[in-house]
């Protein structure tokens, strides 16, 4: 851009952003652009990915937090799997990140309050208030738009230069995998079932290989998604549709079940293939949002099998081991990015990221970066 634009976009100080107003009233508009105040900062947004949980908010899924807190409340710019280039920084805020304009940085996608009693213990990624970028206005708007704001207790780290655009653009969805892979404890010698291969499922297969388990099953009703689990190194890929699982999981594991399951799928019948196939005394591993309840015989998980059941929520510390993995090239995003869509083609993004032709969408802003 030469200089005399630049100085003119800067004085007009608008930018172009995805506002979302509403279930499936999400509009491309021209917004004031962020101004950073003291400790904060301004990116320069390369990349921004759509998650699944944008997929249902823009449906109109009713998700919760807890009690009576929506994930969604409008008018806010959505996206939390963003990416991009300090921009601008405010008073103290090169001290306080640092940073300097022109590194290329992510934010973890919460915005810890740093007061709760979570926060306060290091355990930042359960804050009591919950503030993530793109589903509130509360502290800051979210990744799809030119232009973010980065508060001041924000979790910033800076992105090796070798990492390519596209790698750089999953970092926030591998950080969770990482936490959810963690979650699970896998062994050397663990049957381990990952159950959904979306983007974030497929992270999670090439992070549970680098765990060696002594088995790693894929399941996922889409055989291209199952193909691409393969070539990440399930040794067993499962259809659903086509085969039964329960039958294949107890013919490999001697009649017990696997050691390890992970439900990924967002589906409530996932959680109940995962009681059923998991072994008795086995870990039970959820990271899915759910657009609708899941119905269960909790008698499965004490009376009948006495499971270890447990959550994994974002990806807390496990950034800078996203962002090592992929410069080492353990952790790709080769075939799991699918499409890029300008913010204008909202509509056609949105449409593509909410069915079976893609596996990860990225929206572009106005960057000079490429895949």
């Amino acid at each position: 851009m030469a200089l005399n634009e630049e100085n003119a976009r800067r004085s007009n100080r608008t930018m172009t952003a995805i506002v979302c107003h509403g279930p499936e009233d999400y509009r491309v508009e021209q917004v004031e652009r962020p101004v950073p105040g003291e400790c904060e900062m301004v990116l320069r947004i390369a990349f921004c990915g759509i998650c699944a949980s944008d997929c249902k908010c823009w449906s109109g899924a009713k998700m919760f937090w807890g009690g009576d807190k929506p994930y969604v409340k409008p008018p806010v710019i959505p996206g939390h799997e963003f990416y991009g280039h300090v921009d601008e920084l405010g008073p103290g805020a090169a001290e306080h990140f640092g940073v300097s304009v022109g590194d290329r940085v992510i934010a973890e996608q919460i915005v810890p309050c740093d007061q709760c009693r979570f926060c306060r213990s290091g355990k930042y990624w359960m804050c009591e208030v919950h503030n993530i970028f793109g589903f509130q206005r509360v502290v800051a708007d979210g990744g799809m738009a030119e232009y973010m704001r980065i508060p001041r207790t924000a979790r910033v780290h800076k992105i090796d230069e070798g990492i390519s655009a596209d790698d750089a653009a999953i970092i926030e969805p591998l950080s969770c995998a990482i936490h959810t892979i963690n979650r699970g404890e896998i062994q050397l010698d663990d049957v381990v079932v990952i159950a959904g291969a979306g983007p974030i499922g497929l992270m999670m297969v090439q992070v549970a290989k680098l765990k060696t388990p002594k088995l790693l099953i894929a399941i996922d009703m889409v055989d291209e998604r199952l193909k691409l689990a393969k070539s990440f190194g399930a040794d067993v890929v499962i259809n659903p549709r086509e085969q039964d699982a329960l039958s294949i999981v107890r013919s490999l594991t001697d009649g017990y079940g696997c050691d390890v399951y992970v439900e990924a799928t967002g589906s409530p019948s996932g959680v109940e293939q995962g009681l059923n196939l998991v072994r008795k005394l086995g870990r039970f591993v959820e990271f899915s949002v759910f657009g609708a309840p899941a119905t269960i015989d909790w008698s499965i998980i004490g009376d009948r099998k006495e499971l270890d059941i447990r959550g994994a929520h974002l990806g807390p510390y496990c950034y800078p081991i996203a962002i090592n993995l992929l410069s080492r090239g353990l952790v790709t995003s080769r075939g799991i990015v699918t499409h890029r869509y300008p913010l204008n083609e909202w509509d056609r993004a949105i449409a593509v990221a909410n069915s079976l032709d893609s596996i990860k969408v990225l929206m572009e802003a106005k960057s000079p970066e490429k895949g």
